[in-house]
């Protein structure tokens, strides 16, 4: 080739994206890395935060304690007694897996005897060994061990349950605002009004009466409402009222009217609980011509206010079984008509049950008080907190589960 020296190869200029491509510059690496470790921390957190990451952070952390609280004990005892060694202790059973924190105790338990060492050391040497007050006493070393046994209950039960202590107070929280969510009556047309009020006995979080309610049928212009009552009370029926309020929320709407309280029956009969038995009343409302019916399973009856009368009536129909007792039950109902404005209330026994009392006497009186709220206008359109002043006038000390609920047109 002309141009050409023999035995050398040809000179080439390179050309196209692999010419020009330059080294990555080093902030852009960075960056990178920086990225991924921002990652690599999130992931983690979030893992922690499950209980489903390795809690060796928090016990090493813990673990620096116990030698840091031996070593101020000894020079400032006066301020850091023995017995704060139960911080990290208290700690680490919030945190740490069982199996961990009883290694954390031992380094505990290592650490008390080194204080006591050193400071039986230290009287010996003193001149005046009666005027030494620093020291392990028996019942410091009581309240670090009865700490420890009561944090290694506390992490067994965390490990038990599978929920980290971290995030089992929120799903508390949540499962009850769902309940109290799900137990809000749905805004209604023009013309109707609703007020409902829950509290459990004994001032707790959970509630064995809950309610259910759901507009249904064509146009969504028929409201159906399950008040219901779970037998026992408070937090042992609480559970219990959660699981059921699920199951009758998802029944409501999803089936024709005369065949929900079979089919809620059904349902607690196949739970094969104890202590399983449930009553409860379904209102279904036309919305539009006030028309409504009311099925009972073993609950108390409903009572209308007759504002043409000025008196009120008793609803009380043909009272069906207990829900979970037998199979096949049937349930019958009751029919009214709400016109413009009569009231009518659903409640549970909590509200008129009270020992020594007969119960007409205590829907008598419940039904006086709410004459009250209505001769005082408090049933106004838009208005709310009847049914609360119901249950503080009427059931306020009674130690059991209240729940009210008032309807009312226009």
């Amino acid at each position: 080739m002309a141009g050409s020296t023999p035995g050398t190869p040809p000179q080439t200029t390179a050309k196209g994206p692999a010419a020009t491509a330059a080294p990555e510059p080093w902030t852009a690496r960075w960056r990178a890395r920086l990225y991924r470790a921002r990652r690599r921390l999130r992931r983690t957190g979030v893992d922690y935060f499950r209980g489903d990451a390795s809690d060796w952070l928090a016990f090493a952390v813990f673990l620096l304690a116990v030698p840091l609280l031996v070593l101020l004990n000894v020079w400032i005892p006066a301020w850091v007694p023995p017995t704060a060694l139960v911080l990290p202790i208290l700690a680490g059973s919030l945190l740490l897996r069982p199996g961990t924190l009883v290694l954390l105790y031992a380094a505990a338990a290592l650490g008390l005897s080194t204080e006591s060492l050193i400071h039986t050391g230290e009287r010996v040497a003193s001149d005046r060994p009666d005027t030494y007050v620093f020291g392990v006493t028996p019942g410091a070393a009581l309240v670090v061990g009865a700490v420890g046994v009561a944090g290694l209950l506390l992490a067994q039960f965390r490990s038990r349950v599978g929920v980290p202590w971290r995030g089992g107070g929120s799903m508390l929280f949540d499962l009850r605002e769902r309940l109290r969510v799900q137990s809000m009556v749905p805004e209604l047309p023009e013309g109707w009004d609703a007020d409902m009020a829950l509290r459990p006995a004994g001032g707790q979080s959970f509630s064995g009466d809950f309610v259910v309610a759901a507009r249904t049928g064509p146009g969504r212009r028929v409201l159906e409402v399950v008040l219901a009552d779970v037998s026992g009370k408070g937090m042992d029926a609480g559970s219990r009222a959660l699981l059921l309020s699920g199951a009758f929320g998802g029944l409501l709407g999803s089936l024709p009217a005369h065949e929900f309280l079979p089919a809620a029956n059904g349902y607690l009969l196949r739970q094969d609980w104890e202590e399983g038995f449930a009553t409860a009343v379904h209102l279904v409302l036309d919305l539009d011509s006030g028309e409504y019916e009311l099925l009972s399973a073993g609950h108390l009856p409903g009572m209308q206010r007759l504002s043409g009368a000025g008196r009120w009536e008793v609803k009380e129909s043909v009272e069906g079984p207990l829900l979970g007792i037998y199979d096949g039950a049937k349930f019958e109902g009751v029919r009214g008509r709400l016109n413009r404005g009569d009231v009518l209330m659903l409640c549970t026994d909590g509200m008129v049950e009270v020992p020594g009392r007969d119960l007409t006497e205590g829907m008598d009186r419940l039904m006086g008080e709410a004459d009250r709220l209505v001769a005082g206008a408090q049933l106004a359109s838009g208005s709310r907190g009847g049914a609360v002043r119901l249950i503080e006038t009427v059931a306020k000390d009674v130690n059991d589960d209240r729940a009210v609920l008032l309807l009312w047109r226009q």
